[in-house]
C-alpha cells in the first residue's frame, strides 16, 4: 500500500511537469494564508478540530469590493475529526464552509492517513476524496482526489520543539459522467510544494509560518487578434502562486498527557 501510494504521486508529479515547449507559464502574486485552530485532544491519538483560515491575494489590494471582509479574499471554516487504529494508520473526516464573494460552497472531505518512520525522520501519506456541493455557475460542483506525501523531524530545542517539514500534494478531477460539451482538462490540475518550520511553545500552543509553491494546471484556448489571426496557439498552460501563511493552534488535553500523544502537523 506504502509503494502504491508513493508511485501515484511519482506518476503525478511527472505529468504535472511542463513536457513540451508550448506549455505557457505565469507567475502571480503572493497570498497569505493566516489559519488559527483548535483541537480537542480524545481518547489515544484521536482529536475533534475546529480551524478557520482566511486567504488574502495581494494582487487584489487596494482594491475597495464590499465582497473583500477583513481584507480576505476568500475566507474558510472547517471542522473534522480523525482516528486512529492503529500507531501507523488512521482515517477521517472534514467538513468545511468556502466563502468566495457572493458563492458559498460546502466542501466534505474523507481521508485515509499513513504514518511511518524512515530512518531519522517521519514519512507521511494523505489519501482523501472531497466533493464541492452546491454548484453555483462560477463554482462548479465536483469530485477531486488528492495525495500528499511528506517528511518531518522533531527537534527538542531546551523547553520548546522545532518541527521542520517539507510535503507535496498533488490532486486529479474525478469525473465519473463526461458530457461531449465539457472541455479537456490535464491529469493532475493542481500541485503545492511547502516547507515548514512548526514551533511548540507548550503542550497547548504551537504555531507555524510556512512557505508554499501552488501551481494550477489547464490547457489554454487559442487566442486571436481582431483578424482573426492566431496570437497565442492553444496549449498547456501553469499559473503560478507563491503563498505565505501562519498556522496558530490552541490544544486542549482535557487532562491528557501530552507525552503520549502522536500529534500531527497543523498541516492537517
Amino acid at each position: 500500500m506504502k509503494k502504491l501510494l508513493s508511485c501515484a504521486l511519482l506518476l503525478g508529479l511527472s505529468l504535472a511537469l511542463p513536457a513540451t515547449a508550448q506549455t505557457r507559464r505565469s507567475v502571480y502574486g503572493l497570498q497569505l494564508w493566516p489559519e488559527l485552530q483548535a483541537e480537542l485532544a480524545l481518547t489515544g491519538n484521536d482529536y475533534l478540530l475546529l480551524a478557520v483560515r482566511g486567504q488574502n491575494n495581494t494582487d487584489n489590494n487596494g482594491s475597495r469590493s464590499p465582497n473583500r471582509f477583513l481584507g480576505f479574499d476568500e475566507r474558510r471554516v472547517s471542522a473534522g475529526y480523525e482516528h486512529f487504529w492503529t500507531e501507523h494508520w488512521s482515517g477521517g473526516a472534514t467538513l468545511g464552509y468556502v466563502s468566495v464573494n457572493d458563492i458559498y460552497v460546502l466542501v466534505p472531505e474523507l481521508l485515509l492517513r499513513h504514518r511511518s518512520q524512515l530512518g531519522p525522520l517521519t514519512f507521511g501519506q494523505r489519501l482523501s476524496f472531497e466533493r464541492t456541493f452546491p454548484g453555483p455557475a462560477t463554482y462548479v460542483s465536483q469530485n477531486v482526489a488528492r495525495l500528499r506525501v511528506d517528511l518531518e523531524k522533531v527537534l527538542p530545542v531546551g523547553r520548546l520543539a522545532l518541527r521542520p517539514r517539507l510535503s507535496y500534494q498533488a490532486e486529479t478531477r474525478i469525473r465519473f459522467l463526461k458530457a461531449e460539451t465539457e472541455p479537456n482538462e490535464r491529469f493532475i490540475q493542481f500541485t503545492s510544494l511547502r516547507g515548514e518550520l512548526g514551533c511548540r511553545l507548550s503542550p497547548s500552543l504551537d504555531f507555524t509560518p510556512w512557505f508554499a509553491y501552488q501551481t494550477s494546471y489547464s490547457l489554454s484556448l487559442a487566442q486571436t487578434d481582431v483578424n482573426g489571426n492566431i496570437t497565442i496557439p492553444a496549449g498547456r498552460f501553469n499559473a503560478v502562486s507563491p503563498v505565505v501563511g501562519l498556522d496558530l493552534r490552541f490544544t486542549l488535553l482535557r487532562g491528557r498527557d501530552a507525552a503520549t500523544r502522536q500529534q500531527l502537523p497543523t498541516q492537517h
